[in-house]
């Protein structure tokens, strides 16, 4: 059976280099953060086209973002509103402590001055307002940070960080930068100190 759907393979972050006038007339596609965060979907863009997306694996997109179809029109992602929920602090060190908590959770989590927003998790709720924190539920459009999921793409994701203090580990994964060998040996040299010399008087 013949695919009818335009197949778009190519994304332009934040529509670099386009011209305005081009992005605005551009069809939009209004996308939540979980098929934003898949690389292969089936979609409809405002002009009631059918879309058969195909990006490289690991693709995130962006609100903003451009891609181009094989017939090379444009389409523009928007962040599509979505259930969310919204943590507001007293202070600013409620909301960096909350912050800790759900990284270390590793939530996706959408940093904005006075505000978290992460996707609706009651546990989660529980727990931040046990911690004396305001969260309550809205509709939003959600875009979490780009450090861990953006980075995540190239396979290198939550797997760094296991053995810090054993400084094989990091020479070898950055035996193809020497310029960093040097900084990492020094950084890790300091932590081999710890525990030694404990109940010697």
């Amino acid at each position: 059976m013949h695919d009818t759907r335009l197949q778009v393979d190519k994304r332009i972050p934040g529509g670099r280099g386009l011209a305005r006038t081009l992005l605005e007339r551009a069809a939009v596609l209004c996308l939540d953060w979980d098929t934003r965060s898949r690389s292969r979907f089936g979609a409809r863009d405002s002009q009631g086209r059918e879309l058969a997306v195909f990006l490289p694996r690991g693709s995130v997109l962006r609100d903003g973002d451009a891609l181009v179809g094989a017939d090379g029109s444009l389409v523009r992602v928007q962040a599509a509103a979505q259930p969310v929920l919204q943590v507001r602090a007293h202070d600013a060190f409620g909301l960096l402590r909350a912050a800790y908590h759900l990284g270390n959770r590793h939530v996706p989590l959408q940093l904005a001055p006075g505000l978290l927003q992460l996707e609706p998790d009651p546990v989660l709720a529980d727990m931040l307002r046990r911690m004396g924190l305001e969260v309550r539920e809205a509709q939003a459009g959600f875009e979490p940070e780009a450090g861990a999921y953006d980075g995540a793409a190239s396979g290198h994701g939550h797997g760094h960080g296991h053995g810090h203090g054993h400084g094989h580990e990091h020479e070898h994964e950055h035996e193809h930068e020497h310029e960093h060998e040097h900084e990492h040996e020094h950084e890790h040299e300091h932590g081999h100190g710890h525990g030694h010399g404990h109940g010697h008087d």
